[in-house]
């Protein structure tokens, strides 16, 4: 027979999204709290899987483990509470031309309809990221991923957002400056990164703006701050990723390197 110092195991094929080949992947194998792992999962709230966890029902891969804190591979580890086997969720992460004259939440009081009516009915489980008031549009994300929710709606992460507005009368330079250094508005600071004219006439200016907060209405709060009357707002691009051809109304599932650029 084969001596075992000349016996190689075969490599298993790694599946497509795969770390070693891939070391920038947004799906880069992050090792999770098991009691995380469970309640992405669906099957409890962190408190109540750490009670499982406790009185022993979970197994990873074949062995009971009673211990809090324990990390788990969420691909290639196989979890189970009381002996059934449990299945990391798929994260999904989906761009949206929202159109003006729909609300970005599920159930609206006023029974206006929502974002929801436009996408595939299995994700009505999806929340908007960073929403756009009822008569905003343009570009959204949607996921189920909450890391990612917040990594792109906090401050500290300072993920860029453009628009462009369409406002009433002629917006000069001056004001475009003032916008840029910031305004005191309604005891509130709120400041636009960058601000250019892209049209000028007397009844209306088109202005895109950059911002880097996403205060609730910052925009529109920024040129009311200059008794200016915004007429039409769109969202043209958040981090690197731009609206181009997405026709309002439609969706599009974000790829990988598209994942990538937004959470660094």
């Amino acid at each position: 027979g084969m001596r075992s110092a000349e016996y190689v195991k075969p490599r298993r094929a790694l599946p497509a999204g795969d770390p070693f080949r891939t070391p920038h992947s947004a799906f880069r194998i992050e090792m999770v709290r098991l009691q995380k792992f469970l309640a992405e999962a669906g099957v409890a709230s962190r408190r109540a899987g750490e009670q499982m966890i406790l009185a022993g029902r979970v197994g990873v891969n074949g062995k009971i483990v009673g211990v809090l804190g324990t990390r788990v591979d969420p691909v290639h580890d196989a979890v189970a509470v009381d002996g059934k086997p449990v299945r990391a969720k798929r994260k999904i992460y989906v761009a949206l031309n929202k159109p003006p004259g729909l609300v970005c939440s599920r159930k609206d009081e006023f029974e206006r309809a929502t974002i929801y009516e436009l996408l595939p009915k299995e994700w009505g489980h999806l929340h908007s990221v960073g929403r756009l008031d009822f008569n905003s549009e343009g570009l959204l994300f949607l996921t189920n991923d909450g890391e990612f929710s917040l990594h792109l709606t906090h401050p500290r992460y300072g993920v860029h957002k453009k628009y462009v507005a369409t406002v009433e009368g002629r917006v000069t330079g001056a004001m475009l400056g003032e916008l840029t250094r910031g305004v005191f508005y309604l005891g509130e600071k709120l400041k636009a990164e960058k601000a250019r004219l892209i049209s000028a006439s007397q009844s209306q200016s088109v202005v895109e703006l950059e911002m880097a907060h996403g205060k609730y209405h910052e925009v529109r709060r920024l040129f009311e701050s200059q008794r200016v009357t915004v007429k039409r707002l769109q969202r043209v691009q958040i981090g690197k990723i731009k609206l181009g051809e997405l026709r309002p109304g439609k969706w599009r599932i974000l790829t990988e390197p598209e994942i990538s650029s937004l959470i660094g």
